[in-house]
């Protein structure tokens, strides 16, 4: 396993430097679920850190990442209107919420293709590894969405919406996923 160098160190300390704002930012408020959510990203920086040493995933996915956790950070904390930046609408179709979840879910989706990349030869269908992909994107979707469950559960009162909200998540999560993987098809293209 090889050490943490140069911009990587600068990736983590972002995410440091953004973990301790918020977490005095959401104490302030009173915020416990997104105290619990701080916990959660925390507990992902390190995972990814120690697995970005053995399968050194690319900057762009490590940034991705990065500003995927500020993004969730910034959608429970900044006030647009009456609601949380999760509620506001960007467009018609489009809630930040389901941005975020599209964004991020696409990350995850290529974050998940550099650990599978080095067992990866020739003789593997394109095909049935987009297929792969898009549904550990998913799969990672469906964890999200127990942690939000959890949430839920344990503390009533949080912002995180009902059924239908949870279905949209899937709906963005896939998308996002599926976005990774033609991103992924059109990088490997023999033109590139």
């Amino acid at each position: 396993m090889r050490k943490i160098k140069g911009f990587e160190w600068m990736i983590l300390l972002f995410n440091i430097i953004y973990l301790i704002i918020f977490t005095f930012l959401f104490l302030g408020r009173k915020n416990y679920e997104f105290l619990l959510y701080i916990g959660v990203v925390a507990f992902f920086i390190i995972l990814i850190s120690l697995l970005h040493l053995k399968f050194n995933f690319n900057y762009f996915v490590l940034v991705g990442l990065s500003i995927w956790g500020l993004l969730h950070m910034f959608g429970g904390y900044f006030i647009v209107g009456e609601h949380v930046l999760y509620g506001y609408q960007i467009f018609p179709f489009l809630r930040f919420d389901q941005f975020v979840h599209a964004f991020g879910f696409g990350f995850a989706t290529l974050f998940s293709y550099y650990i599978l990349k080095p067992n990866l030869n020739k003789d593997y269908s394109k095909t049935g590894i987009s297929i792969l992909l898009v549904f550990i994107g998913m799969g990672l979707g469906a964890l999200n969405e127990i942690v939000e469950f959890i949430a839920v559960f344990l503390m009533p009162q949080t912002g995180v919406g009902g059924y239908e909200n949870t279905m949209w998540d899937i709906v963005f999560n896939t998308f996002g996923a599926i976005l990774a993987v033609i991103w992924i098809n059109l990088k490997k293209s023999p033109s590139q």
